[in-house]
């Protein structure tokens, strides 16, 4: 009997009702209820947000699609592009200064100095300079870092170096924008845009060009420049602030918005830094004197700031070496300590 009954459920499942008649058998149709749901995360098209009593501000999204979207740009566009777009950059300078060479000055180095920045102003500078540097260095790791030096490290030793840019980049971020506000302070007055500055920039500053072009304390370049390390710095600091303190209540939208900001304002924050290094190193004899000793020459003032230079010979500002070498020696003096003087004397 048992083995009847098996015979005839096989029976049964091998040809179900209907096949008697001739008649196909069909799947009963049923519809997916989450078919809706799963259409629309594959369009990308809007958050799907659900119900919950949890509190928070994206604890009601069940599925955020805009997040792959963000993904998709930074590894197929922001990095590889951004790359191309910092290589463009070191391969201009380098052809530029082949073609254009070093900017002399065409009356020579002389012993005749005008005073330029104070401590102060020199210390503000190179405190921005070398935070911004570290900043970009650990950035361009973290961005680059994956593709570029684990081939060439190996994936143990990339990790312990991407998770070391990655705490000394957010620790030094809020560093910046300190640094930020001490040079917009100070500098500000004297970076207003005046007469003369456009025709400045229609004759290429000297750079572009054998002519002479008069300016003020600060040329339409260096002025130009300024106005971008404070508004592109502004964008730097408020994008790299969102995403440092997750706390301000920002949604993970923000985030992926404050991450491709941040990214692209820094790839030409560098570009426009690269350019200052190439002027003050490689790029212009004298242009970095004043931020090294307080001191330029006098024939690279006459040259590159005529009307700045001119009023202070009118004003009798104008000093020797041997007067310059004096005055340091009187600073020094007074900021060292009454033993260490001593000694010295």
């Amino acid at each position: 009997m048992l083995g009847l009954m098996v015979a005839l459920l096989l029976m049964c499942t091998a040809f179900p009702a209907g096949a008697e008649t001739g008649e196909k058998s069909q799947a009963i149709q049923i519809p997916n209820p989450s078919a809706d749901l799963w259409r629309e995360v594959r369009q990308r098209e809007a958050l799907i947000s659900g119900k919950s009593q949890v509190k928070g501000v994206d604890s009601g999204t069940l599925i955020n699609p805009y997040g792959q979207q963000w993904r998709e740009f930074r590894m197929s566009q922001l990095i590889p592009y951004g790359g191309y777009f910092l290589a463009g950059v070191l391969i201009l300078l380098a052809l530029f200064y082949a073609v254009r060479g070093k900017v002399k000055v065409n009356a020579g180095l002389g012993d005749k100095k005008l005073f330029r920045y104070t401590l102060y102003e020199r210390m503000i500078h190179w405190f921005i300079a070398s935070v911004f540097l570290f900043l970009a260095i650990t950035g361009l790791v973290l961005l680059f870092g994956r593709s570029l030096l684990i081939p060439v490290m190996g994936q143990a030793y990339f990790s312990l170096l991407a998770s070391a840019c990655k705490e000394g980049h957010n620790l030094f971020g809020p560093v910046f924008a300190v640094a930020l506000l001490l040079v917009f302070i100070r500098f500000v007055r004297r970076n207003i845009y005046q007469k003369g500055d456009l025709t400045w920039l229609l004759k290429g500053g000297g750079i572009v060009g054998k002519g002479h072009v008069p300016s003020h304390f600060f040329n339409m370049g260096e002025k130009s420049m300024f106005w971008i390390l404070v508004l592109v710095g502004a964008v730097i600091v408020g994008s790299g602030l969102i995403l440092v303190f997750p706390v301000f209540g920002q949604a993970r939208m923000t985030m992926e918005l404050s991450h491709v900001s941040h990214a692209i304002t820094t790839l030409l924050m560098i570009a426009v830094i690269l350019g200052h290094i190439y002027i003050g190193s490689v790029g212009m004899e004298g242009a970095l004197d004043g931020m090294t000793t307080g001191y330029c020459d006098l024939n690279w003032a006459r040259e590159h700031h005529a009307e700045w230079a001119a009023r202070c010979e009118q004003e009798g500002e104008v000093l020797t070496e041997s007067e310059v070498a004096r005055l340091r020696g009187e600073r020094m003096a007074q900021a060292s300590p009454p033993g260490v003087q001593e000694v010295g004397q």
